[in-house]
């Protein structure tokens, strides 16, 4: 009698559904896409409309004449050849990459100072005081800001040189000497400015864990090293902004130049935005004032790009 092998039987897996196509989204996230959507739509029109347009009419405008009267006539580059050949334009860059410079690395080295000596420990109402004055300059118009300080860096009857006079410091000339007029007003610009700063370092600040700051206290770390060495690096994303923020509105900077010296004495003071509104606003050459403001944001992007760059280094993320 011989052995017969029965083959195994498989269970029959069940039939794989037809594909139909993708799922169709519900009614409910057709309605979050749609009241998404309806958010956005201001700020996305207001960012097409005030940024993108311009923008592009700038670059537009920079290549032809025109003076508002007349018609636009076609000039290619010329505007940009003339802007490369202009004294007072290339002045202009030169005083504002120097206005930056300065500006930005005094209004940082101030709002850290004063942001590691509000975060001491105190009363959290005299602690709320010293944010509310320390950022109150900057809801201020710069305009009105500067008419005062006009008065106050005056070299006749000005306050800042009647203190000096008391420790016996003669009368500064402020506003009319090319050796301190850049120096009052990027003080100006700073004072005000400062307070956004401010307020980012103490955000960041209060970010940065107590743990860090005890465990560098029992490695023996104590005062400015322990600045150096934990609080900078885990300060430097937020260092990081305000240095950016600081770089793109110092280089646009205007009202305090144009208020307190309108440009001078010559043109020791005068800054791009001013050869701007000068070129435009005054004299009616529409094309050569867009040339230069197309140079500007140039100029914005690249440094700003190079932030970025650089910040590969020396920004540390936890």
């Amino acid at each position: 009698m011989t052995n017969t092998q029965i083959p195994a039987v498989r269970p029959s897996r069940p039939a794989a559904a037809p594909v139909t196509g993708a799922a169709q989204p519900s009614v409910r996230d057709r309605g979050t896409r749609l009241l998404a959507t309806l958010f956005l739509a201001p700020t996305i029109v207001g960012i097409v409309v005030f940024t993108v347009v311009p923008i592009v009419g700038s670059v537009v405008l920079s290549l032809f004449h025109w003076n508002v009267i007349d018609s636009p006539s076609w000039a290619g580059t010329a505007n940009y050849r003339e802007v490369f050949t202009d004294s007072t334009v290339l002045v202009s860059f030169r005083n504002t990459l120097v206005f930056m410079v300065l500006a930005v690395a005094l209004q940082l080295l101030i709002a850290l100072v004063l942001a590691l000596a509000v975060n001491r420990r105190m009363p959290m109402w005299l602690r709320s005081v010293f944010r509310s004055a320390f950022f109150f300059p900057l809801v201020l118009s710069a305009a009105s800001i500067s008419v005062v300080m006009k008065y106050l860096f005056n070299q006749d009857f000005g306050v800042v040189n009647w203190v000096l006079g008391q420790v016996g410091i003669a009368p500064v000339p402020w506003l009319t000497s090319e050796n301190s007029a850049m120096a009052a007003v990027i003080l100006v610009y700073v004072w005000q400015q400062f307070g956004f700063s401010f307020l980012l370092f103490v955000g960041g600040l209060n970010n940065i864990p107590k743990e860090i700051h005890e465990a560098a206290s029992l490695d023996g770390a104590t005062g400015l090293r322990k600045h150096l060495h934990v609080t900078l690096p885990l300060l430097s994303p937020t260092l990081l902004v305000a240095t950016v923020v600081g770089v793109i509105n110092a280089l646009q900077v205007f009202e305090q130049p144009y208020v307190l010296t309108n440009g001078g004495p010559g043109d020791s003071t005068r800054t791009v935005v001013m050869v701007i509104y000068e070129s435009a606003f005054e004299q009616l050459r529409f094309g050569e004032a867009s040339a230069v403001g197309v140079l500007l944001f140039v100029l914005i992007m690249a440094v700003t790009a190079l932030q970025f760059r650089l910040s590969r280094r020396f920004v540390h993320y936890q």
